[in-house]
Parts: structure tokens; C-alpha cells; sequence
């Protein structure tokens, strides 16, 4: 059978190129060569690195904000908190995002799941009460893991109540009266 083979591409090759097989292979082998020393003399190997995306700094943020970075949006980054710090995990993609083994994490604290090695939707928050020495050591593993591997892009912050809110918005406000009334009396008015 491969006698067979070799004849009927010797034959194939003679009578299209007019070279034996030998020297048809000589040919293309330098060829290769050629080519490969040729692009390596113009383009190097640094060229065709992808350019990899700055993570951007997104500070605090609560886990109903968190909740808008699972990768159900292309265009924002994949985040995922443990114990209270935001990591951007886009990087893997291929893990946390759609699809991926560990998407039911992206866009949530994940810190209980991880010291539990749970997948349950239940264990996927950042609850720490009730763990054992061994599952807070392992949640310290992974968070090692984490900001060797990624970076930290913001923390987790409690949500603000109403009143809160409510204060902060007052706040504001007390404070551009005055400055209006400040800049007023400078002015003269």
C-alpha cells in the first residue's frame, strides 16, 4: 500500500514539476527556510503579541454593581470579589465567562463557595460566618491566587439605605448653597 503511495506521488510530482521527489523536497524545505529566516530578519515574535487591555481602576462599588460585570456584557470587563476585594478576572475568560466552569462566580463575591469548594447558588455570596480554620485557610489560598493573578480593581462596600442617601444628597446640596451664597457676597450682590 505505501509503495503503492510513494510510486503514484513520485509519478505526480515528475510529471507536474519535471524534478524527482527528492530534489521537488530539497526545493520546498529550502523554501521554508528561506522564508522563515526572511520574516525573521523583518518582524519579530513581539509583533504578533496580543495587545493585552489596562485593567481600569473602578473603586467602590456594592454587589448589586458588582452583579453588572457576570459577562452577560461583552463590552465591560468579567470582576469577581473575595472577601471584599474586586479582581478583574477577563483574563480567563474562558472560566468565568459565559460557559465557562466557574461563570456562576463572575459579577459576585464568591468567598464562601471558594472556602467551601461549593458550587451551590446558595454558597456563592461573601459570608464568612460559620467557617472553619481549614475553609478560611483554603479562602486564603485563593485569594493569594487571586492577586498574584489578576488585579484588583475595587472593593466591595455595603449597600447605602435610603436614609443615607437621603444624608448624602442633603449634604450636597448644603454645600453648593453656601458656596452660592459665599460667591455672592464676594461678588457683591
Amino acid at each position: 500500500m505505501t509503495t503503492a503511495v510513494w510510486t503514484t506521488m513520485t509519478e505526480i510530482i515528475l510529471q507536474y514539476t519535471g524534478l524527482w521527489p527528492t530534489a521537488f523536497f530539497t526545493i520546498v524545505a529550502l523554501m521554508v527556510v528561506t522564508y522563515k529566516v526572511v520574516c525573521g530578519m523583518f518582524f519579530s515574535a513581539d509583533d504578533f503579541v496580543p495587545i493585552k487591555r489596562q485593567p481600569l481602576h473602578l473603586g467602590d462599588m456594592t454587589e448589586e454593581e458588582l452583579r453588572a460585570y457576570n459577562g452577560s456584557d461583552s463590552e465591560k470587563p468579567l470582576l469577581m470579589a473575595i472577601k471584599g476585594k474586586i479582581y478583574d478576572v477577563s483574563t480567563s475568560k474562558m472560566f468565568y465567562g459565559p460557559g465557562g466552569s466557574y461563570a456562576m462566580f463572575a459579577g459576585r463575591d464568591a468567598s464562601r463557595a471558594l472556602a467551601q469548594l461549593s458550587f451551590k447558588p446558595e454558597d456563592i455570596n461573601g459570608n464568612l460566618e460559620g467557617l472553619s480554620d481549614a475553609q478560611l485557610e483554603i479562602l486564603q489560598d485563593w485569594e493569594y491566587k487571586f492577586m498574584d493573578k489578576y488585579a484588583q480593581v475595587g472593593q466591595l462596600v455595603p449597600k447605602k439605605t435610603p436614609t443615607e442617601n437621603k444624608a448624602e444628597e442633603e449634604s450636597v446640596w448644603d454645600r453648593t448653597s453656601a458656596e452660592g451664597i459665599k460667591s455672592r457676597y464676594a461678588a457683591g450682590e
